[in-house]
């Protein structure tokens, strides 16, 4: 059977009493012997995990949990951790500490990542373990949250450990719902862009054709959208060598890089990727979109065409996302050779927008502020700053804000994939003719052309229409910008042939099931638009067809017979969305007297026109006041004002924000007892003294003022010493011993009721708090009643006193 030592039940209890306040725990520190089992170098932070590793209960009312439950942490990234009991369970108190995997926290370099602190007034640093993060306050509590920064790439795995304290019992747990081990995420946004570690096996070259679908728009970004100057500024890109980085996430911008962060400028870039020679195989290039966002129906997806070979296998683009301070989307050597030396079909990739480390604004129109040093490129995260427009407390992702396909359309030359071509493959060979380039600049920015006009000719005589365009920037006043006007020969209606010949559509998917179980009803199919007219025009061709359908033509007696759907009625709303309701007759009841089963009511939503509100115009915020308190945790505000007009519509935009600020910490004098009565002098002649003593309730803190004296003492003179002989000073000491005895009989007569009997006092009860000052109290009862007792006289006796008064 295992015994503890006294010295090792000591370091149990105050260990407990470390959990529970700060104060014992400090005391703790300085005062406990180190064991044999702790080294000399160890701190104070591996004494508590040796305690743990001494004794694993397990328990499942407690749970340690990382925000969305991740398998593997991202460098950098940070992280809701909460600790959480399930009810009716709670705790007093805890500990949480993240350690690398394999280490036993003896070392500083043991710990990794660190913890943010969300509310001081439940969690704090522990005073003697900075590293472990513990309670503010001992009190009954369900959950506390606090934020973890994972380290940088390269730390490997990490365990995160929680302890927790309820009641008097202390639940440590390596392994199960109070440990969450995570392993450093290997992927596209880790500390450096992985690169090939293999030479490209592939045979002959591929041809690639990559479409950018942007998916920046207020509906799905609501938060500070910038609805006047929203856009995707030229795409710039190259196929190349593993030798060339276009951009990476962990490495530093280029200058090219940067003027498409900040300006949305490809020039420069175009530059740096022509100057590589033969690192590179194609320079890819596609127009900026103004506004970021519109159907597809209207504008057709950016598109660009590239290829690659054994050497050139690689592909990286990069689009400002605009107006930003230096956001931008893109891909960053994407293989496009696979491991079976073959040309990769299809990859698909959803983005989501990357610091370029050159601005350090934090939100879509901040002013320049220049990043001084530069920092390196990274993703931007949902917890970088609250005025961040993709700022998410809950610490989710990012919804992306565009989607990139890469499809193989054509492979040239002898193959030598190992995988045997497929269907796909052949298909995929069909090389399309191909286009005619544009020759516009890229430092013009057009917005889109118009519909084209009516053709000048109204018979089937060539004639002229024409459609136009503006100039909305021009990045390089050195570089001229072509024409705003574009004239095409055409007929009058009727006499082409060409009407829908642009529209690509998709094949018909099947046919839906028909609308009824029994008898005549409908059944649709449906097909989707490929590729759009050259011209931008609206596709005209259906994408949508309707037939009648039989089922079960001899019906049983059941069954029913119903009208044709009626017209739908006008949509429920005037603009943005709504409902619709169509219906239709019941012809003929089932002849067997049921009720007809057939649905005679559909309904469905209706998309009309965006509702267009007048947006607030405010003023900018104020500058933060003054904190209102000179000491401690106060807050303090700005303010902005509405400049439109109130009666424009009603503005929900804030006001004026409050937050907290955190001034040095305020003074605390000392704190002392009352004094107590004098005592009695120490002679009980000639001159002798006296004292009276108080305590210290609560030492001073942050440069308060120092505690006074605790003891006070002064001269008693109380009659002079006569010289009497040996007998007379024996019988003064007899007569005071009997004084002091008939005075405490006194007392103990007093302390019994007349006509009681008492027992004697009780213990003192244990103190109900262990600092901060509690209560204990004791209980005299009846023991016997006389006949003679008054009734309201005769009854039990309580005692309370303060106790723990030591600060916690």
């Amino acid at each position: 059977m295992h015994t503890m030592t006294p010295t090792g039940l000591h370091s149990r209890v105050m260990l407990l009493l470390c959990f529970v306040s700060t104060a014992a725990c400090n005391a703790f520190a300085f005062t406990e012997e180190p064991s044999e089992r702790v080294g000399k170098t160890d701190g104070y932070c591996s004494r508590i995990l040796q305690a743990q590793s001494n004794r694993k209960e397990g328990n499942h009312e407690f749970r340690l949990r990382v925000e969305g439950d991740p398998e593997n942490y991202q460098p950098g990234s940070t992280y809701r951790v909460t600790l959480i009991a399930s009810s009716p369970s709670y705790f007093r108190g805890f500990t949480l500490i993240a350690l690398k995997e394999g280490t036993d926290g003896g070392k500083d370099e043991d710990y990794t990542g660190n913890f943010q602190i969300i509310d001081e007034e439940e969690t704090q640093f522990m005073t003697n373990c900075p590293p472990a993060v513990t309670e503010s306050t001992p009190r009954r509590r369900t959950s506390i949250q606090v934020f973890w920064t994972a380290p940088p790439s390269g730390s490997g795995c990490v365990v995160l450990k929680a302890s927790i304290v309820q009641r008097r019992t202390i639940y440590f747990q390596d392994e199960g719902s109070l440990t969450k081990r995570m392993c450093e995420k290997e992927s596209l946004y880790g500390d450096a862009t992985d690169k090939p570690l293999l030479d490209c096996c592939a045979c002959g070259t591929a041809k690639y054709r990559v479409t950018f679908y942007g998916n920046w728009s207020e509906k799905i970004h609501p938060k500070d959208y910038p609805r006047r100057a929203n856009h995707w500024s030229a795409i710039i890109g190259a196929s190349h060598s593993k030798n060339y980085v276009l951009w990476e996430y962990g490495g530093f911008a280029s200058e090219g890089v940067k003027q498409v962060a900040e300006l949305g400028s490809p020039v420069k870039m175009e530059e740096e990727i022509r100057q590589k020679g033969d690192e590179v195989l194609t320079v890819i290039k596609m127009k900026a979109q103004w506004p970021a966002w519109q159907p597809l129906n209207v504008r057709a997806a950016p598109s660009a065409e590239f290829s690659v070979d054994r050497t050139r296998h690689l592909m990286s683009f990069l689009t400002m996302l605009g107006p930003s301070p230096d956001w931008n989307v893109g891909l960053s050597a994407e293989d496009l050779c696979t491991k079976e030396c073959g040309w990769a079909q299809r990859v698909v990739q959803d983005l989501i927008p990357w610091d370029a480390g050159t601005d350090s604004g934090v939100t879509y129109e901040s002013p320049n502020k220049p990043t001084v040093p530069q920092d390196k490129i990274r993703p931007l995260t949902s917890l970088d700053h609250p005025q961040s427009p993709f700022y998410d407390p809950e610490g989710g992702a990012i919804t992306p804000v565009a989607r990139v396909v890469v499809e193989r359309i054509a492979r040239k030359g002898e193959q030598c994939n190992i995988v045997p071509d497929n269907v796909d493959d052949i298909v995929a060979d069909i090389a399309q003719e191909e286009k005619e380039e544009d020759d516009t600049p890229e430092t013009c920015i057009y917005s889109n052309w118009s519909p084209w006009s009516a053709c000048s000719s109204a018979t089937c005589e060539k004639g002229k229409r024409m459609r136009q365009r503006m100039l909305k920037a021009q990045l390089d006043l050195s570089v001229p910008c072509p024409h705003t006007q574009d004239f095409e020969p055409c007929m009058g209606p009727g006499c082409s042939d060409e009407d829908a010949s642009t529209c690509m559509m998709s094949e018909w998917i099947t046919w839906s099931p028909c609308s009824m179980s029994c008898g005549m009803g409908t059944r649709s199919r449906e097909r989707y638009v490929k590729q759009f007219p050259d011209d931008g025009s609206v596709c005209t061709l259906p994408t949508e067809e309707t037939e009648n359908c039989v089922v079960n033509e001899e019906c049983s007696p059941s069954s029913c017979l119903v009208t044709e759907w009626g017209e739908w009625d006008v949509c429920s709303a005037t603009c943005g969305l709504g409902m619709k309701r169509r219906e239709r007759m019941v012809k003929m009841p089932p002849a067997d007297g049921s009720i007809c089963g057939a649905e005679v009511l559909e309904v469905e939503k209706c998309m009309m026109p965006e509702c267009h509100t007048i947006p607030c115009m405010l003023t900018p915020w104020s500058d933060w006041s003054d904190c209102s308190v000179t000491c401690g945790k106060g807050l303090r505000t700005r303010q902005r004002m509405l400049k439109s007009p109130v009666e424009l519509g009603e503005c929900t935009e804030e006001l004026e924000q409050v937050e907290k600020c955190m001034l040095p910490e305020c003074p605390i004098d000392c704190v002392m007892s009352e004094w107590t009565e004098w005592s009695e002098c120490n002679k009980s002649c000639g001159k002798g003294h006296t004292i009276r003593t108080r305590m210290v309730k609560l030492e001073p803190q942050f440069g308060g003022d120092t505690c006074p004296e605790t003891i006070q003492r002064k001269k008693c003179k109380i009659r002079k010493c006569n010289r009497a002989n040996s007998n007379e000073r024996k019988q003064r000491k007899t007569e005071q011993r009997e004084k002091r005895r008939s005075k405490q009989a006194r007392v103990e007569v007093a302390s019994e009721h007349p006509g009681c009997k008492m027992r004697p006092w009780s213990s003192w009860t244990e103190c109900t708090k262990l600092c901060g000052g509690g209560i204990q109290e004791r209980l005299m009862t009846v023991k016997q009643k006389f006949k003679t007792a008054q009734l309201s006289s005769c009854k039990d006796r309580k005692e309370i006193r303060a106790c723990n008064v030591h600060p916690c």
